[in-house]
């Protein structure tokens, strides 16, 4: 049914321009749109723009998750540390990413760490909020089971919290990998820094509208793939988690 969406949506794009219920110097036919994209797929240009995109997205995503993972158990492992840190959480999660804008500027200019910095900061509140959650859920008779038989920190973080939390962190993992996209090339478009974001501002500006849209088109799939990619993990991560053993099954 999807794929049926997905014709219906091209024809649409196809036919509008053509039969003149839009002007196709603001959207032109999807097959202007392709033929663009095979173009674009001919330059290294594209390509270099298309590696700098998944770099600077891999590279935020990897560190949002290794530090929302880590400062998550430290915080949530230690209710006084939580209830300390929790109003200055609450303050700094709602914060807009595009908010940080003038201050990456400012300190790396236009350069891929100013967009980095962007997804790192969006990525993070995703993975920590969720793992925090994971934390609290853990089984109070396990946690204080495991302090009884004097296990050490580390101990209790592999046997009691992380098997409650990675359900948590997954969730966590397939939220940030979206918005890391998401935030990749909104500051390459704003910011400038080098990708496809940056690509596609160059195109809108120079009036090039079908390779524009060829761009985006190519960032759509980008996300589509993302997505499914970041499904399969958190299903083969989690393949013990009755959750998934019920979408298998059905």
């Amino acid at each position: 049914m999807g794929g049926i969406g997905l014709a219906g949506l091209v024809a649409v794009v196809e036919a509008a321009p053509r039969t003149g219920l839009v002007d196709e110097r603001y959207l032109p036919p999807f097959s202007a749109m392709v033929a663009a994209l095979a173009e674009q797929g001919a330059t290294a240009e594209f390509w270099q723009s298309l590696l700098e995109t998944l770099r600077g997205w891999a590279a935020g995503l990897t560190i949002a998750m290794a530090a929302g993972v880590v400062l998550g158990i430290l915080i949530g492992a230690v209710p006084l540390v939580r209830a300390a840190l929790n109003s200055t959480i609450e303050f700094l999660r709602p914060i807009p990413s595009v908010a940080l804008i003038p201050l990456a500027v400012l300190l790396f200019g236009t350069d891929m760490r100013s967009t980095l910095l962007l997804v790192v900061y969006a990525a993070f509140w995703q993975v920590l909020v969720q793992v925090l959650y994971g934390v609290q859920d853990v089984d109070p008779v396990a946690r204080e089971t495991a302090r009884s038989y004097r296990f050490r920190p580390l101990t209790q973080v592999r046997t009691v919290i992380w098997p409650t939390a990675l359900p948590y962190v997954m969730t966590g993992f397939r939220l940030s990998a979206a918005v890391a996209l998401i935030l990749e090339i909104t500051g390459e478009l704003i910011i400038g820094s080098p990708g496809l974001g940056k690509q596609i501002a160059v195109a809108q500006t120079s009036g090039a509208v079908a390779s524009m849209y060829a761009l985006v088109i190519v960032v759509g799939l980008i996300g589509v793939a993302v997505n499914v990619a970041a499904r399969a993990i958190e299903r083969r991560a989690l393949r013990w988690h009755p959750s998934i053993r019920r979408e298998a099954a059905s």
